[in-house]
C-alpha cells in the first residue's frame, strides 16, 4: 500500500467515520517522556526531525492559517533553534518538517503547529504527527500519532515496502500505559518512505 492509499483510506476519509475519540494536540506531549524511554531502555535516539502531515483546502482562510503556523514556528525558532521546511509530496499532502537536536523542542514545535490548526477550525485537516528514531544496529522506528484516531502506533519500516513487526510489537509492549496506543492493529498503517533510508516525510 502506498502513502496515497494509506492517507486517504485510513487517516482521511475512512478514519473520519471510524474515529473512536477526538484527537487532542495535548496528546503530543506524551512524546516528551517517550523519547527518554526510547533511548534509555531500547537504544533508539531521535533522528533530529519530526513532521506534521495535513491535507490542504483551497481557500484564502486556510492559506492564512498555514501562514500563521509558519509565523509561530518562525518565532519559536528564535528561541529554540528549531528550523522547519514545507514539503508537498507526490500525492498532494503537505508536511511541516521540523529539525532540532533537542527532542523536547521538536515536540513543542509540532504541538504549536497542530494547536494553531485546531484553534483556527482546521483540526479535521490534520492527518498525522510523526516522530523518528534510529539505533546503531541500523534499525529505524517511528511513533505516528493519528489525529483521526486520537492515538499513537509504532511503525518500523525496513526499506520502502517492508516493516519489522518484532520491533513494532516490542514498542507496543514497552509503551502500553505510557502513550495512548491504538489497540486495533488494522489502523497501524504504514507511511512508507519514498527511498531506502528515507523518512516518511520525504
Amino acid at each position: 500500500m502506498g502513502i496515497l492509499d494509506t492517507l486517504k483510506s485510513v487517516m482521511g476519509v475512512r478514519a473520519e467515520s471510524d474515529a473512536v475519540s477526538d484527537a487532542d494536540p495535548e496528546d503530543l506531549f506524551g512524546m516528551s517522556t517517550a523519547y527518554v524511554t526510547m533511548e534509555a531502555d531500547l537504544g533508539f535516539h531521535s533522528v533530529g526531525e519530526a513532521a506534521l502531515c495535513f491535507s490542504s483546502v483551497d481557500s484564502t482562510d486556510f492559506a492564512d492559517t498555514v501562514d500563521a503556523v509558519e509565523a509561530i514556528l518562525d518565532a519559536g525558532a528564535e528561541e529554540t533553534g528549531t528550523t522547519f521546511r514545507r514539503h508537498e509530496d507526490d500525492y498532494g499532502y503537505h508536511w511541516v518538517v521540523l529539525a532540532d537536536d533537542d527532542p523536547e523542542d521538536l515536540v513543542t514545535s509540532v504541538h504549536f503547529a497542530a494547536d494553531e490548526f485546531v484553534e483556527r477550525g482546521y483540526g479535521s485537516r490534520l492527518l498525522a504527527a510523526v516522530f523518528g528514531f534510529e539505533r546503531n544496529a541500523g534499525d529505524r522506528a517511528y511513533w505516528v500519532y493519528s489525529f483521526r484516531r486520537g492515538a499513537y502506533y509504532p511503525f518500523a519500516p525496513t526499506g520502502t515496502s517492508n516493516r519489522d513487526n518484532k520491533i513494532e510489537f516490542k514498542l507496543e509492549s514497552m509503551f502500553d500505559g505510557e502513550l495512548g496506543l491504538e489497540s486495533d492493529k488494522q489502523y497501524w498503517y504504514p507511511l512508507w518512505p519514498d527511498r531506502p533510508n528515507g523518512h516518511p516525510w520525504g
